[in-house]
């Protein structure tokens, strides 16, 4: 389809019929805010190619974007094109309905053209953004990235703030590593880069811009904001772009692949075809915590999330007790304390994590020198316990000593030349590749797995680890794959084998693209015996409070309480035992996610300390857990300096108690007044404060605030708020 050669009303039939929607209306010279719901406003300027997003009534707009798309390894942009043809009509999606305007770029004979379509949603706060390119002419071409975003306003993100109160939260490509909430002088390197979501707040103005993506079909949304630092003066913000491109940039930040075995996604279109972005949503506000919960609703709605009001998992893993030493004796020890004493208090969950099997991508083959009977008789003997199996796997990763390199290497994602392109290294020793889930004998083999796991073991839980790893562009079998593709081609192939009653685990990989299939997902990097294992979590479980529920039951990693320390693991090596504060933080930090709720530990030996014990079985941690809501970090995004990150989370059970949680993650001690109006608790109520692990002992609260007195280092403050002027309702 030619569009440059079409009318106005012929083309605004053709793109209409495109997206599937009724013209209502044609506006050829519209201003940038023909659309309008109760807290947005948002259209194109037509004179140089950009839309804009702006509070109703404003002059100035928030942002000020081009599109484009990097189309045979050069970027276009929608200004480059002379003519703006565009038609506005109603919509209905799985969201709700609303109005959305559509733009094409045309006009320029060798180049593809380009649509972009906003669309406001009549009773919901927000808008969407989707870019599609075309390819009018008669040659084939190749598409790398498609661009959503690319401000060009002054400021590029004009919050009616000072640039140099902004502070920015961009989401990581998966759990690990740790998210940074940074102001602009504070960006890596001189640059803010990310995955999916970003977030971006004014401390002065009280405003924010909340940009996410909504879909993640075929594509990675990536993040850039860079940071330009004069010698003398405030920083400011540069460039921001978002764009629906490859995992390759995502994967190299992790993972080591060599140089030659490196693919940058590029997808054909030929004459006559078209390649859309992912949708990315858009709000705005005084109100960033509702924006992040309405994202999060958005995305359960639209993904269709496997959420229920079930019992969060509790229970036991081997990972962090023993690592991949763990043998079968020392998993049947910790199954019989679990039953025996903590099955009572809901712990019913024994989780088999590496170890157990002969390689990674080689489950079925035991380990046979740690687990000499196999994985079928230790099933069976948890469940004649009362308890759960649950095991870990690696779905997409094969080591090479595994059954499949040795015998179908033609299973595994490939290179230009042909060669298996290789990730990295299982425990430094073992090299790993990717399993290829369009070949017709790698589906088999993963259905054969995982059908024997949930069949012949009686496993009731699956974690699902290292999709970050193996999500590579590279060739699959079915040409044109994309990385993302191939993972959720995967996942239900695993989601089929193993049936709807088994609970999946989405562990190491992007947050977005498993939704919908997966019923658990990790939302902080790997738990360890230290406190900076806590540390390390914190901002990845605060930024990511709204996903639980909503995409998936958050999984924040196992907590451990006991002495034990762990040199031989490198990320989180401790030396010392963490103090009995430091292990409150870790069982607290697990609490408020409002999800799974593991303990990593040698179940014996926190035994012979009862005060460590007492802290598993503390019942108002475990009233925490059982309600199955993620604490709201109040300070996301207001954490003062001092602090270095969120530290403040409310915990409303019912109208007449409330938790909050205070942690100290400094190396001083800390003071903190919080407002009660801020912990949405109406001022002037009878309160009574209580430190929870500290006897019961009154924690000073007036009318209007609740005050912490020097808190000391490492440390957290469990306060019990109860209002006696509200009934209590039953558990």
């Amino acid at each position: 389809m030619n569009l440059r050669t079409k009318s106005h009303s012929n083309l605004a039939t053709e793109l209409c019929s495109l997206f599937g929607i009724a013209i209502l209306a044609l506006s050829p010279a519209s201003g940038a805010d023909s659309l309008h719901n109760s807290q947005l406003s948002a259209g194109f300027n037509v004179r140089n190619g950009s839309y804009e997003i702006r509070a109703p009534g404003s002059q100035s707009p928030v942002l000020e974007s081009r599109v484009g798309a990097e189309v045979d390894q050069r970027w276009i942009s929608s200004g480059d094109y002379p003519h703006h043809e565009e038609t506005q009509a109603a919509f209905h999606d799985d969201l709700g309905a609303g109005q959305q305007d559509t733009i094409a770029f045309t006009g320029v004979p060798s180049q593809p053209d380009l649509v972009c379509v906003l669309r406001l949603y009549n009773d919901l706060p927000y808008g969407t953004i989707e870019v599609k390119v075309i390819n009018h002419t008669s040659k084939a071409m190749s598409v790398q990235a498609i661009r959503d975003v690319d401000a060009i306003g002054s400021p590029r993100v004009n919050l009616g703030g000072a640039e140099s109160a902004d502070r920015i939260l961009f989401e990581g490509f998966t759990e690990d590593p740790s998210i940074r909430i940074g102001n602009l002088e504070q960006a890596p390197h001189g640059t803010y880069s990310g995955v999916a979501t970003a977030l971006i707040y004014n401390r002065a103005s009280r405003q924010s811009l909340l940009l996410a993506a909504l879909t993640a079909r075929r594509f990675m949304t990536s993040l850039h904001l860079k940071v330009q630092q004069p010698q003398t003066g405030p920083a400011t913000i540069d460039s921001f772009t978002a764009d629906s491109t490859g995992t390759t940039e995502a994967v190299l930040k992790r993972d080591r692949i060599r140089p030659e075995q490196q693919i940058e996604l590029s997808l054909p279109l030929a004459p006559g075809a078209a390649i859309e972005s992912e949708q990315v949503m858009f709000a705005m506000g005084p109100d960033y915590h509702a924006e992040l919960e309405t994202y999060g609703m958005a995305v359960r709605r639209l993904q269709h999330a496997r959420v229920s009001s079930a019992p969060p998992p509790m229970g036991w893993w081997s990972w962090t007790a023993f690592y991949s030493a763990v043998t079968e004796d020392q998993v049947l020890a910790n199954a019989k304390f679990l039953a025996a004493n903590l099955k009572p208090l809901g712990y019913d969950y024994c989780h088999v994590d590496e170890g157990y099997g002969f390689a990674r991508g080689d489950y079925l083959a035991p380990n046979a020198a740690q687990f000499p009977d196999g994985m079928a008789k230790l099933g069976h003997e948890i469940a004649d316990l009362g308890l759960k199996l649950g095991v870990w796997t690696a779905p997409f990763e094969v080591a090479e000593r595994a059954w499949v390199y040795q015998h179908h290497p033609d299973w595994l994602v490939h290179d230009a030349q042909g060669r298996p392109i290789q990730i990295d290294y299982a425990h430094r020793r073992d090299p790993l590749y990717v399993l290829d889930t369009t070949n017709p004998g790698a589906e088999q083999y993963l259905r054969q797995t995982y059908t024997t796991m949930a069949r012949d073991w009686g496993v009731r839980y699956i974690k699902l680890d290292f999709m970050d790893s193996s999500a590579i562009e590279g060739y699959y079998f079915r040409p044109h794959t994309t990385a993302l593709e191939a993972e959720r081609l995967g996942l239900q192939i695993i989601r089929d084998s193993v049936g709807e009653n088994v609970l999946l685990d989405k562990d190491g990989s992007p947050m977005l693209t498993p939704v919908g299939l997966v019923d658990e997902g990790r939302i902080a990097p790997d738990t360890g015996h230290s406190f900076q294992a806590s540390k390390d979590a914190d901002t990845n479980i605060a930024a990511r409070y709204y996903m639980n529920g909503n995409f998936y039951m958050s999984d924040p990693d196992a907590f451990s309480v006991s002495t034990q320390v762990a040199p031989e693991e490198s990320w989180h090596r401790s030396r010392t035992p963490i103090t009995l504060t430091e292990a409150q933080v870790q069982i607290v930090l697990a609490a408020i996610a409002g999800g799974m709720y593991e303990i990593g530990d040698d179940l014996p030996r926190v035994a012979a300390t009862p005060e460590r014990l007492a802290l598993i079985e503390n019942p108002e941690v475990l009233r925490m857990v059982k309600l199955r809501r993620a604490a709201v970090p109040v300070d996301l995004m207001t954490f003062a300096d001092e602090d270095q990150m969120p530290c403040v989370y409310l915990l409303r059970e019912d109208a007449r108690q409330t938790m909050v949680a205070v942690f100290n993650w400094t190396e001083g001690s800390r003071s903190h007044k919080l407002d009660l109006a801020d912990l949405g608790l109406p001022p002037g109520h009878p309160y009574q404060a209580l430190d929870v692990f500290n006897g019961g002992q009154q924690v000073a609260i007036g009318t209007s605030s609740l005050e912490i007195n020097a808190q000391p280092p490492h440390s957290v403050a469990l306060i019990k708020i109860v209002d006696a002027s509200a009934a209590g309702s039953q558990p």
